[in-house]
């Protein structure tokens, strides 16, 4: 299976463009990036699925201040934000009706909660069929404890690679995520809302505390204990409420992907480069599974 982040994969080619971009150069890009994934990878990791975000709700329910930052930073990057969305979305539905692929999105999850539960299932039952997540984010490096999960960078364009990604997984929860506004635990809840300073947290408490992970409630006090708790709910990918991975896992059994008309559409937006390999789109029927 190959697992393309969407959004992940067409905001780093808006910004390849420097913002200034056009609905049918954004079309071409995003198109030859899932040729060249699905050529790249196909043999081996099988069908493509496409990941959609669909909000962050639950997170936002638990953590109001969950990405509530974003907007300020947004607003200073230059790009012309709800015209990219407009058009992202058209050709997202053109991808739907037209491209061989999974689209998978749940209203309310984000697309790392598709990919996460997408890459656990692969686990059950003895699967293990081989994974690869297109996707510059970090995030994912704590799927990296599957042994049959692999990750991709568009942005470096190398695969990333993590010695131990259940230490990464275990300091990321305590130092918190600012690009999402999840600050570190010994941090409140409006820090990056409020424009405050993080209390700084030394590497001598995380090494200590994650030398302690087990009885972190014996060794932390209570306010740190409510903000380790806040922290794991939105970073561990592996909190995922229940209720939500199986309304994934449903929606995903339930896609059928379309019957593949690459050649007509590519013929209709005129895309003239990438008509010649039109084939290149469609995914390899016998893929090789691993053992």
């Amino acid at each position: 299976m190959i697992i393309v982040d969407y959004s992940g994969i067409s905001i780093a080619q808006v910004f390849s463009m420097k913002l200034d971009f056009q609905e049918n150069v954004l079309r071409h890009m995003i198109l030859n990036s899932l040729r060249m994934y699905n050529v790249k990878y196909r043999d081996e990791y099988g069908q493509m699925v496409i990941a959609l975000d669909g909000g962050a709700a639950w997170r936002k329910a638990i953590y109001p201040e969950y990405k509530a930052h974003r907007a300020k930073g947004r607003a200073a990057s230059g790009l012309d934000w709800p015209e990219f969305f407009r058009v992202l979305n058209i050709i997202e539905e053109e991808i739907r009706q037209n491209l061989p692929y999974k689209m998978v999105g749940v209203k309310g999850c984000e697309a790392d909660d598709v990919i996460a539960t997408l890459a656990e299932s692969t686990q059950e039952f003895g699967k293990n069929e081989p994974v690869m997540i297109i996707s510059s984010d970090h995030d994912f490096v704590q799927l990296h404890r599957f042994k049959n999960v692999s990750q991709f960078s568009p942005l470096t364009r190398k695969r990333i690679k993590e010695r131990d990604p259940v230490r990464q997984l275990r300091e990321k929860i305590l130092r918190g995520d600012g690009g999402d506004g999840v600050p570190n635990v010994l941090s409140a809840n409006d820090t990056f809302t409020t424009g405050k300073r993080q209390n700084v947290l030394s590497s001598k408490k995380v090494d200590n505390w994650i030398a302690n992970w087990d009885k972190l409630d014996q060794v932390t006090p209570n306010d740190v204990q409510q903000r380790f708790l806040r922290n794991q709910a939105m970073i561990d990918l592996s909190r995922i409420p229940e209720t939500i991975k199986l309304e994934i896992l449903n929606t995903y059994e339930a896609t059928v992907p379309a019957r593949s008309n690459v050649l007509n559409y590519l013929i209709s937006k005129r895309c003239a480069q990438l008509i010649e390999c039109a084939e290149e789109f469609n995914p390899h029927e016998h893929p090789t599974r691993s053992t």
